[in-house]
Parts: C-alpha cells; sequence; structure tokens
C-alpha cells in the first residue's frame, strides 16, 4: 500500500509538471485575472468627510476670525497697523485627518487679494482666505455742510461749503487718509486753504504710495434731508446741514398739513451730520419727513412703513407628531419651527415636547429638556428653520425662515430648571461640570443668500457667529440659575444699520446655551410660552 501510494503520487507530479499542463494553468490564471479586473468594478466611495478650518489666527486680527464651512471661506479684519501684503497665520487647527496640500501658511501671505489654500482628506477642498481692513479717515473743514465724501479706492474727498464764504478760504480741521501712521504730505489740519482746485495729498505706508485728490463743492443750500431709512413702526431720518445751528427733523402723516419736530432726544448730532429716530408710528402708513436748520428746511421726503408679518406658532400651542418624534407644528402644517427632535429619538425619546405647564395656566406651550441620551449630552432647542439630517450622532440644522420686516425687541414667557453641568465633549468645556447650567433664547435678523447651514460634529462644526458680517441685528437673554416660576422676558435687538434690510430671521431656544457642544446639564428643562415680536421702541 505504501509503494502504490508513493507510486500514484508521483504520477501526479509528473502531470502536473509537464510543459502543457503549466500552459494550460497560467492561461486559466490569465483569465481569471482579466475576469477580476475587468468585471469587478470598484464602487466603494471614498468617506465623505470634509476638510475643514476649525481654528484660524494671524497676527494683527482685530476680531475673531470668520470661519464659514458651508462656503469655505475664511474672513480676518485686520488693524490698521498690520501689512496686508505680508500676514503672518500664528497659528490653525484642520479636521482631523486632514493635510494642506496647496498653499504656504507658514510664511507670510499677500491679502491685497483673496489666497487660496487646498485641503485633503480623501477629496481635494479649496479654501478661500480674504482679509479686510477698516481704516478710519476723516476730512472735515469749518462751516461744512454735511458729512465729508471719502472714496478710497478712488483716493478722492468731496466736502461741501456754503456759497457764502465759498471755497476760496477753507479753514481744514482734521485730516486723515491713510493707516495709523501713515505718512501724508502735505498735513493741512490747522491751515487756511484756497480749495478753489483740487488739492492733493500724498500718503506712504508699508512702502506704498497714494496720491489723493480733495475737491471741495459750494452749494447753495445750506441744509438737506439726505435719506430715510422707514422701518415698521420706526422711521430713520438723516440731514446735514452747518454745524452749530439748530438742526433737527420735523414729520407728518402724508396728506396732512401739520408738521410735527422730533423732541432732542430722538435726535443725534455727529457734526454737520444729524439723524432723527421716529417713533410710535403707524405700520403701513406713508409719512414725510425733511431736515430743518435754522429757519430753512431741507426737500420733503416720503416715505412707507412697512407691516408686522406673522410668524407661526409663537404660542408654541400647535403641535404634532410622527412617531416618536413630536413637530412643532399643527397636523397638515406647514412647518416653521423646528427642533432636534429627530436626532434625539435616535437613541430615545423626543426631548422637545408639548406641553400644559403655560404661562396662563391654559393652552400648551413647549418643554425643552437636556437628556443624558446614552452616547452623548442632547439639549433640547426648538428654532426658526429645518432639522435637515442627522449625521453619526450629530445634527445638521437649517437656521432662518424669510423675513424682510425690522423688529426691535423679542419679548414672551419662561420658566427654568437650571441642573448642575454634568457632561461635556469638549475638553476645554470640561472645567464648567458642576456649575449651574445656563438657558438661553436668542433672535438673529441676517442678510444671506440661503439660511444658515448649521453642523455640530466637531470634525467640521459649522456654529452661528453673533459677528458675522452677515448679521443685521442680534440679540439674547440668558438664564444661569432655577427660575421656578413663569417670568415675562424681553430683550433688544441690536442693529448694525439701519438701512440694511435682512431676508432671514433666526430664533433660537435651548435648555442649554453649550448644547451645540454637548455640554451641559442632564436634567435641565426649559419651559417656553407666547413669543412675540415688537416693532417700536
Amino acid at each position: 500500500m505504501k509503494v502504490s501510494s508513493q507510486r500514484n503520487k508521483n504520477r501526479g507530479r509528473g502531470a502536473a509538471n509537464s510543459p502543457l499542463m503549466l500552459i494550460v494553468a497560467a492561461a486559466i490564471a490569465a483569465l481569471g485575472l482579466w475576469l477580476m479586473t475587468g468585471c469587478i468594478e470598484n464602487n466603494i466611495p471614498y468617506p465623505r468627510i470634509k476638510a475643514n478650518f476649525t481654528e484660524f489666527e494671524a497676527e494683527g486680527l482685530t476680531v475673531p476670525a470668520e470661519i464659514d464651512s458651508a462656503s469655505r471661506i475664511i474672513t480676518l479684519t485686520l488693524a490698521e497697523t498690520t501689512d496686508m501684503r505680508a500676514v503672518n497665520v500664528t497659528s490653525y487647527r484642520l479636521t482631523p485627518g486632514a493635510s494642506i496640500v496647496g498653499g504656504d501658511l507658514n510664511s507670510p501671505l499677500d491679502l491685497t487679494s483673496p489666497y487660496i489654500a487646498t485641503l485633503r482628506i480623501y477629496q481635494d477642498y479649496d479654501w478661500v482666505i480674504r482679509a479686510s481692513q477698516p481704516i478710519e479717515r476723516y476730512f472735515t473743514v469749518d462751516g461744512q455742510i454735511g458729512a465729508t465724501v471719502i472714496d478710497p479706492v478712488a483716493c478722492r474727498v468731496v466736502v461741501t461749503v456754503p456759497e457764502n464764504p465759498g471755497a476760496r478760504a477753507v479753514k481744514v480741521l482734521t485730516q486723515k487718509l491713510g493707516a495709523e501712521g501713515a505718512s501724508e504730505t502735505p498735513s493741512l489740519a490747522g491751515t487756511t486753504v484756497d480749495m478753489t482746485e483740487p488739492v492733493s495729498v500724498t500718503v506712504e505706508a508699508f512702502g506704498q504710495t497714494e496720491t489723493w485728490e480733495i475737491y471741495c463743492r459750494e452749494s447753495m443750500v445750506n441744509v438737506s434731508t439726505t435719506s430715510v431709512d422707514a422701518w415698521t413702526q420706526v422711521a430713520w431720518v438723516y440731514g446735514a446741514a452747518i454745524e452749530g445751528r439748530d438742526n433737527g427733523v420735523e414729520y407728518r402723516p402724508a396728506g396732512t398739513d401739520t408738521w410735527t419736530k422730533a423732541p432732542a432726544d430722538w435726535v443725534t448730532h455727529t457734526g454737520s451730520t444729524f439723524y432723527a429716530r421716529l417713533i410710535h408710528l403707524s405700520p403701513s402708513t406713508s409719512y414725510e419727513a425733511r431736515a430743518y436748520s435754522d429757519d430753512e428746511v431741507g426737500a420733503t421726503v416720503e416715505f412707507t412703513t412697512g407691516d408686522i408679518p406673522v410668524v407661526p406658532n409663537m404660542s408654541f400651542s400647535e403641535w404634532s407628531q410622527d412617531g416618536k418624534v413630536w413637530q412643532p407644528w399643527g397636523e397638515g402644517q406647514e412647518p416653521y419651527w423646528d427642533s432636534g427632535n429627530k436626532g434625539a429619538v435616535t437613541v430615545g425619546d423626543s426631548n422637545v415636547q408639548p406641553t400644559t405647564v403655560t404661562s396662563t395656566g391654559t393652552g400648551r406651550g413647549a418643554l425643552l429638556k437636556t437628556e443624558n441620551k446614552v452616547l452623548k449630552l442632547a439639549a433640547g432647542s426648538l428654532f426658526t428653520g429645518r432639522y435637515v439630517a442627522t449625521d453619526g450622532t450629530n445634527g445638521v440644522l437649517s437656521f432662518g425662515r424669510p423675513f424682510t420686516q425690522r423688529p426691535t425687541r423679542l419679548r414672551g414667557y419662561l420658566k427654568y430648571k437650571s441642573a448642575p453641568i454634568s457632561h461635556s465633549s469638549e475638553a476645554s468645556m470640561r472645567y464648567m461640570i458642576g456649575q449651574p447650567d445656563t438657558c438661553v433664547v436668542w433672535c438673529a435678523l441676517i442678510d444671506c443668500n440661503d439660511p444658515i447651514e448649521i453642523r455640530t460634529k466637531a470634525s467640521n462644526r459649522q456654529l452661528f457667529d453673533e459677528n458675522a458680517s452677515y448679521v443685521v441685528a442680534y440679540g439674547r437673554i440668558q438664564y444661569g440659575e432655577t427660575i421656578p416660576d413663569f417670568i415675562p422676558f424681553e430683550f433688544e435687538l441690536n442693529y448694525r444699520s439701519t438701512s440694511r434690510v435682512p431676508k432671514y430671521i433666526i430664533i433660537v431656544s435651548s435648555s442649554s446655551k453649550y448644547g451645540d457642544y454637548f455640554t451641559g446639564g442632564d436634567g435641565s428643562e426649559l419651559y417656553i410660552d407666547d413669543y412675540e415680536l415688537l416693532y417700536d421702541y
């Protein structure tokens, strides 16, 4: 048996090693490889992790860098003393696993035009780094009418004086046309200048030279109504006249005869310019206004105030339910508000719910709860906008609903149970553990083409920035203690401009102020009821 077995083995080896069988085996292997490479498609996608800047620091910043992860834009606001052609980046932080494959942030950046840095994590992402440099410029003369017009792009200055005495002997009061520390030749402040022809001033800073032209315009009119910004129950009327006179604003309903002078405490003066904040106006009503200076009056400007739009479900009485998800709108109604419930129910129940505990004891309001949801802490939040998606255990939200009016305040009712902060996913915030939790209510008006995308995932976090350039107005109120019974609250919206018209409104309430960082107290509860936007001062 052993011999027979050995003989069979030898026969097998001989057959396997024959030239013909080797050729056949090679052909089969080649065919198999061709079939594998030709017929199997590698359609497994790369992970969709975006490469972002999460922190960015540079020399000369006057405010923190504005990082817009959705648009991949970093905006730097630089001090006057910073050379925009050589901005040093001092530090930055990227999404874990990301790297810079285009651009050199270790060398000074020329930010006189946008700079492109390319980040890579599975795919490439181009980021734009841009800078602005607000420079305080001024040029004023004695007896000037209105504000100086300064055009930094054209290097042009225009001042207006009365026709009598005119531009032949103009006393210059102040002059600063360049950045802080720039050389200006000649320095005209304190001198009397013949300005019947343009006057040239050379400004030198950071090795660059500009030539400015200063023009003096004579006016037969000593007072002008320069502009009107009409809100809903407020209007801002701007005027210009000779400084030192009795300057102000008067107004009346359109079609009436009697003018009313704005009280002195409604009027703010800045040199030869001034404005009046007219209050207690009627919505959707036409008015007329004009500036005056002593016995002279400017042109009459007609304007119409805005309306009071209806913001749905400000009482939080309308609710519906989709499975375990409570929704802050009635059955069959169009959503206006939303919450983080769609994310919360992946590991538990809705932590934003209707409640019969209200400020009046009747009807329904909203209860926002901060809860430990096994995987991480979830703060109860209610906001104008919509819940877009769940990214792992994180939320992707859309903040904002269309809105073009300009309210002055938000008021409502709340009560709050503040639990000690028990959890934090942020190492930099863990010092707060044990401190009382804080609730927050805030409102913003924004001027963006689209609502703001909010992402809470640390690797590509994108949160609302109250100091961002798109913010028209912002206000908030917060409480870091237990409020056992309902109290009324009210806060003012602070506007950056009276003329800028918003496109969206954001109203957010949260049982934990730092819930976006998964920081808060398990058991904190915020009850809210009967919100209202006000339009007067």
